[in-house]
């Protein structure tokens, strides 16, 4: 069977300025191939637009926007973001706990229920980064303790680096996703991601979506990118 028959775990990140080069490139997948990721960047330039020209092309979206801040503010933007019928969507977990309650119950009250995900830690942080803004531990303990708090708040999962996917496995039972960013083929460059996996050892590690940038939308071929991932994954 063609690796990419199977589904798909692997979410393109549309990390482009540029609103119509974004949907440039992602006429060129299929969305039986991939999910797409929307970031704050083509989101800010392009608006709730691209997101429904994407969800109106089959593909599902994961939104990712990190909300942080006060409950009800995070609450209706995830009402919102729930109204564009994206797939996916995501909050900062250091927000606390009364702010991710309010966003899982905007999204349970509306018609389509997205995934409702957590950041952790940002995969670009190592040890020193973490103590520069205050927090103690190193990087696995601070998100042993927000990924847990986060399960307890209801959240359908968390967005880790691979490397903490296995750890994180162990300690959360039950249907909990992990997102993983941060994945880069053993033929890609590491880029500015500190923390990563290829995509095999983070889906050996426990990983259900592996979140790929740069190795697929800077490929020449982005399509045999994805099946040079996919046969990795099999």
């Amino acid at each position: 069977m063609n690796a990419l028959s199977s589904p798909p775990r692997i979410i393109v990140a549309l990390d482009f300025a540029d609103p119509a080069e974004a949907l440039r490139f992602a006429r060129r997948l299929d969305p039986a191939h991939c999910r797409l990721k929307v970031g704050k960047e083509l989101f800010t330039r392009g608006g709730t637009a691209v997101v429904e020209r994407l969800v109106g092309s089959g593909f599902e979206l994961f939104l990712d926007l990190k909300f942080h801040d006060i409950p009800n503010t995070v609450a209706g933007a995830c009402r919102a973001a729930a109204e564009l019928g994206v797939w996916m969507v995501n909050v900062h977990a250091l927000g606390g706990r009364r702010m991710m309650e309010a966003a899982r119950e905007a999204i349970e009250a509306g018609a389509h229920r997205p995934l409702l995900t957590a950041v952790t830690i940002l995969t670009s942080m190592g040890e020193r980064d973490i103590h520069e803004i205050g927090l103690t531990g190193s990087p696995q303990e601070n998100v042993n303790r927000l990924a847990a708090l986060a399960h307890a708040a209801g959240m359908d999962g968390v967005v880790c680096s691979p490397q903490e996917v296995a750890e994180l496995r162990q300690r959360i039972g039950g249907p909990f996703c992990l997102v993983t960013p941060g994945v880069r083929p053993s033929w890609a460059a590491q880029g500015d991601q500190t923390r990563t996996l290829t995509p095999a050892e983070a889906q050996r590690a426990g990983a259900d979506y592996l979140v790929v940038g740069r190795p697929v939308t800077r490929a020449a071929d982005p399509l045999q990118a994805l099946q040079r991932i996919s046969e990795e994954l099999a």
